[in-house]
């Protein structure tokens, strides 16, 4: 049994004429500005299949048939397997699913609330406590390792995700080497190349740089991955008013120039290859210049942004779920629910960062996890919408009771009361005399008090010891 499906799709911010514009606006910007390629073997790629270049700049310009081609070979639907198939995820129209994000670097401490930096040990906890978490679908890798050397933080870190929940394990990667170590362990636990080429556990992030440029790393990475037929999430951050025009219809026209230049370059060395095209893209503040992550417009950008990849027949790697505050309180839970809602309702396909995370994306918090189940919970039951058939219409039940008389023991009551409704776990729901008899506690407290039980608690699905003993050499 799969993630229970469900779908968005019925916020639209743009018209289907705004939608034709920003996509023929992004593919102009290509074929006439270009794209910075510092990657030798990108740049060759392009040059070799017809693109116009500048080698004196590493300017690429791609041409529209290269990119409408690159589109239509991209897959429509692409799925990212768990390790139990009951987390499996179909990408496709306008199915939605929201998990973690990162990669932060500092983390609040569970045991003192005080902010530390962030380890290896932390990746594997928080995967346990998003194993236990029925909302969050997937596990992006959501903080850094700040103990381990670069050269071995990618295996280290996909294999704390892998070993500690079930759950699809997505990441962006620091090394080429460390890309093939991931794939070759990826490969050992479920049992050889081509059984992960047809259930992919792992997945990978390769972010185009904004404005218009393909990093020398993260091009050779992206061309590695595309050469293995795993799946890419290929988004770009463009910021309005610094990386992005100040206009949140020229940050579109960024993020469709960019994440389709990725796109493009991804069909050209692999045709087939499984991307969901992607976008991070916000505000900058006007007063500081500086990142934001709790912004109304980060929601709509997204909201729109998921309305271009429905038109590309693209799946979409979405951000949503964000916030600016420094700790899990009242600005942390209405910034990152009202950016959050939008963008599922726009029929985002993977939204990414929706959980955990806080400080313009530098820390997280375990307990905020938790909060973030539940907001996610809502949203989820905000999708489903509300029901009309028969049944659900209750003709015969309205008529047997009556006027004046009352529903609850009847058994139209009992079939649906747990299907119809969203039950909270971190919410208070009991009167002022019972909440302050347990305690009084917020909801911080009680999200933490959950959090401290779950790691204390749950035990996910272990990878087998005879695999364990295989992949062990390639960590530290």
């Amino acid at each position: 049994m799969q993630v229970r499906e469900v779908v968005g799709g019925k916020y639209r911010v743009l018209s289907g004429k705004d939608v034709e514009r920003i996509h023929n606006a992004s593919l102009q910007t290509l074929e006439k500005t270009g794209i910075e390629v510092n990657s030798r073997m990108a740049f060759q790629i392009f040059k070799e299949r017809g693109a116009r270049v500048d080698s004196s700049k590493r300017r690429v310009k791609i041409p529209r048939a290269m990119v409408d081609d690159a589109i239509d070979k991209a897959p429509s639907k692409v799925v990212l397997y768990g390790r139990e198939e009951k987390h499996d995820l179909i990408l496709e129209n306008k199915r939605v699913y929201m998990g973690t994000g990162g990669t932060a670097i500092n983390i609040l401490d569970l045991k003192t609330g005080e902010k530390r930096a962030s380890t290896l040990e932390d990746v594997e906890e928080i995967a346990r406590l998003v194993d236990a978490l029925e909302n969050i679908h997937f596990y992006v890798l959501p903080v850094y390792p700040n103990e381990l050397p670069r050269e071995k933080v990618d295996v280290n870190r996909f294999y704390a995700g892998l070993s500690n929940t079930t759950k699809h394990v997505m990441g962006g990667p620091y090394t080429r080497e460390g890309v093939l170590n991931v794939i070759e362990m990826a490969e050992e636990i479920v049992g050889g190349k081509e059984v992960l080429r047809e259930k992919p556990i792992i997945s990978f992030i390769i972010l185009i740089i904004s404005p218009l440029k393909i990093d020398d790393t993260y091009g050779e990475m992206l061309i590695d991955i595309a050469k293995k037929g795993i799946p890419l999430a290929i988004p770009t951050e463009p910021q309005c008013g610094s990386t992005a025009p100040v206009t949140l219809a020229g940050n579109l026209v960024l993020f469709g120039a960019e994440t389709l230049a990725g796109v493009t370059l991804a069909q050209l060395v692999n045709p087939g290859t499984p991307v969901l095209c992607g976008y991070v893209g916000t505000t900058a503040d006007m007063r500081t210049l500086d990142y934001v992550s709790g912004a109304t417009e980060m929601g709509l950008l997204n909201a729109a942004a998921a309305q271009l990849a429905h038109y590309w027949q693209l799946p979409f790697y979405a951000t949503g779920g964000m916030s600016d505050s420094k700790i899990p309180d009242v600005q942390s839970g209405y910034e990152r629910a009202l950016n959050l809602l939008p963008v599922a309702l726009a029929g985002a396909n993977f939204i990414h960062d929706a959980a955990g995370l806080i400080e313009f994306a530098l820390t997280v918090a375990y307990e905020q996890y938790v909060i973030d189940n539940e907001i996610i919970g809502m949203v989820m039951r905000a999708l489903r919408g509300i029901e009309i058939n028969e049944d659900t219409l209750a003709l015969e039940v309205i008529d047997k009771v009556g006027p004046g008389g009352n529903f609850l023991a009847e058994s139209h009551t009992v079939s649906h009361m747990r299907s119809e409704f969203f039950f909270p776990k971190v919410s208070d729901r009991s009167n002022r005399e019972k909440w302050l008899a347990e305690g009084g506690k917020d909801a911080r407290q009680r999200a933490r008090e959950i959090a401290i039980n779950i790691l204390a608690t749950h035990k996910p699905l272990a990878i087998p010891c005879d695999i364990q003993a295989k992949i062990k050499p390639r960590k530290l």
